[in-house]
């Protein structure tokens, strides 16, 4: 069982909210966005969706 995790460009701000609370480092900031370079690592703890204030990131289960 794994998860996608979308962000979505036009809301992300890029203050990297996602980064430093994620437990297993699934984004990274690209261009001043969050971009989920590891979803394969992917929780689905959904601590990120959670810390995100412009609800720029949703999380799916496969």
């Amino acid at each position: 069982m794994g998860y996608t995790v979308t962000v979505d460009n036009d809301k992300c701000v890029g203050d990297g909210e996602c980064v430093d609370v994620c437990p297993v480092e699934v984004y990274e900031l690209q261009d001043g966005k969050a971009v989920p370079v590891n979803m394969e690592e992917c929780l689905g703890c959904e601590s990120c969706v959670e810390v995100c204030e412009q609800d720029a990131i949703t999380i799916e289960e496969d």
